[in-house]
C-alpha cells in the first residue's frame, strides 16, 4: 500500500521552492510515498512539470470545495510547511496525522524588535526537512530543484541577438521597496559590469526598468520585465551567465539552477535563513548587505519605505564590489 502524503504549502515563489528537498528526498527514499501537494491557484505553474509530485491540488477562493476534495483522497499523513488559521482548518477537517513545520515566529520578532541573536543557524530548507525526519527522511544535499515545462523554454537570442554570447540576469523587483536598490544604484551596477545585462520582474518593475535602459549611455541593458511568465523567466534565469537578485522568489529560482548569485539584502537578513541555498559550495553564493548597521532587520517582510528615513541599507551598498564579483563569475 502506498503512503499517501500531503504538503501544503500555499506561498509564495520562493517558499515552494524552497520545499522543492522535502518532495524529492520523500519520494526518493520512501519507495512507496504518493506525494500530493496543495498550494495557491497561482502557483500551479512552479509544480507542474516536478516529477517528484503525484498530484496538485489547488486552492481557490472556496475553500470548501477544496477541502471536500481532499477528504475523497483518504491520506495517511499531511505535512504542514504552511502553518498558519487556513492551513489549521484544512488539517482540523481531514482528521489525519499531520507533522507541522516550526516557523520560529517569536525568534523573528525578537530579532526585528530587540536585534537579539536568537536565530537558529540553519537553513529554512533543513527546517522544513527537519518536520518530516521522523519519517526517515534526510537531506540528500542535492539543493533545490526547479523544473521547466518544455512549453516554457526561451532562447535568449529571440530576446535580443547580444544575448546569445551571454549576458548577466538582475532581477530589479522584490516584494517591499525596502528590498530593492534605489533605480539610481541599480544603473551604477549595470555600468560596471561587462556583459549586456537582462532585467528579470514582473509587471511592477517595467517602469525602472524602462528607465534603465533610457538612462543607460554606452552600456547594453535589456529589459524583460513583464514579459515572460514564470516559468519563462526562470528559463532566462537558467541561461545566464550570473543573477544578481534582491532577497525574492528568482533568487532561490537561481540557486536551484546553481548559478552564481549575488544577493542584495536591504531590511532583511539572510540569518533569517532564507538565502540562496547551494550546499557543497561557498563559492557560488555571495550575500551583500550592510552588517553595521543597527537598524537591520527592520522587519522580517518589508516595507514602502525606510521606517527611519536614511535607507542606508541600500543606499550605501557598494556596488562596485558587487560589480567586481559578477565580472569575477564570468570567467
Amino acid at each position: 500500500m502506498p503512503l499517501k502524503i500531503l504538503i501544503i504549502r500555499f506561498s509564495s515563489i520562493g517558499d515552494i521552492v524552497l520545499t522543492s528537498p522535502v518532495m524529492r528526498c520523500i519520494k526518493s527514499q520512501l519507495p512507496k510515498a504518493e506525494v500530493h501537494y496543495l498550494t495557491k491557484t497561482a502557483n500551479y505553474e512552479l509544480l507542474r512539470a516536478n516529477p517528484y509530485v503525484d498530484q496538485i491540488h489547488l486552492l481557490d477562493v472556496n475553500i470548501e470545495k477544496v477541502i471536500k476534495s481532499l477528504q475523497k483522497q483518504d491520506f495517511d499523513l499531511i505535512v504542514d510547511l504552511h502553518n498558519n488559521l487556513r492551513s489549521f482548518q484544512i488539517k482540523r477537517r481531514l482528521q489525519r496525522k499531520a507533522l507541522g513545520f516550526d516557523k520560529i515566529n517569536l525568534r523573528k520578532w525578537l530579532a526585528v524588535r530587540f536585534k537579539w541573536q536568537v536565530l537558529p543557524d540553519l537553513h529554512i530548507v533543513d527546517r522544513y526537512l527537519a518536520t518530516v525526519e521522523r519519517l526517515g527522511v534526510t537531506n540528500d544535499l542535492k539543493g533545490l530543484d526547479y523544473f521547466i515545462p518544455d512549453d516554457c523554454r526561451v532562447n535568449p537570442a529571440d530576446v535580443h541577438p547580444a544575448l546569445a554570447a551571454g549576458y548577466v540576469g538582475l532581477v530589479i523587483g522584490g516584494q517591499h521597496a525596502t528590498k530593492q536598490l534605489p533605480q539610481e544604484k541599480l544603473l551604477a551596477l549595470c555600468n560596471d559590469i561587462r556583459l549586456p545585462m537582462l532585467l528579470l520582474g514582473g509587471n511592477e518593475d517595467k517602469a525602472v526598468a524602462d528607465w534603465l535602459v533610457a538612462t543607460a549611455s554606452d552600456k547594453l541593458i535589456i529589459n524583460a520585465c513583464g514579459q515572460f511568465n514564470l516559468n519563462e523567466s526562470s528559463d532566462l534565469v537558467r541561461q545566464a551567465a550570473v543573477i544578481i537578485t534582491h532577497d525574492t522568489g528568482l533568487m532561490h529560482v537561481a540557486a536551484a539552477f546553481r548559478k552564481k548569485t549575488l544577493s542584495i539584502w536591504g531590511n532583511t537578513i539572510p540569518a533569517f535563513g532564507m538565502y540562496p541555498y547551494q550546499p557543497g559550495t561557498t563559492e557560488n553564493v555571495q550575500n551583500f548587505e550592510r552588517t553595521d548597521l543597527g537598524c537591520r532587520p527592520c522587519s522580517k517582510i518589508g516595507f514602502d519605505s525606510c521606517p527611519k528615513g536614511h535607507f542606508k541599507c541600500m543606499l550605501e551598498q557598494d556596488t562596485k564590489a558587487i560589480a567586481a564579483a559578477a565580472n569575477a563569475g564570468l570567467g
